[in-house]
């Protein structure tokens, strides 16, 4: 197994708080402190969890004046729907094996309206 790096943007998007940033930037630029906002963690904290971002390239920053505006780059992201998408075939295979199980132990059923 390979050691995780702090741009892996699969390590930038494992952190709960990381995700919710993301979440956050969708509606458009924002400065650290009101990403800050919603958390019970210190301004430090949140630098920290921008700084990996920024690191992933899933974040880009200016300065505007005192602040440091935050953007998201959502482009990392390709890798990772990329990578689940290997799985989607796997999961419709198995919903269609269990389907097909479903009907022989229980034989094909109606729906109900």
């Amino acid at each position: 197994m390979r050691p995780v790096q702090e741009s892996d943007v699969f390590h930038a998007i494992a952190h709960p708080a990381r995700r919710h940033i993301l979440l956050q930037l969708k509606a458009g630029e924002l400065a650290a402190g009101a990403l800050a906002e919603p958390f019970d963690m210190s301004l430090p904290a949140i630098s920290q969890h921008l700084r990996v971002l920024e690191e992933a390239e899933l974040v880009s920053v200016r300065r505007e004046g005192r602040s440091r505006l935050y953007r998201l780059e959502p482009k990392p992201l390709r890798e990772v729907v990329g990578w689940v998408d290997e799985f989607a075939k796997f999961f419709d295979e198995r919903l269609d094996a269990l389907g097909e199980y479903l009907d022989e132990k229980h034989g094909k059923r109606t729906r109900r309206r």
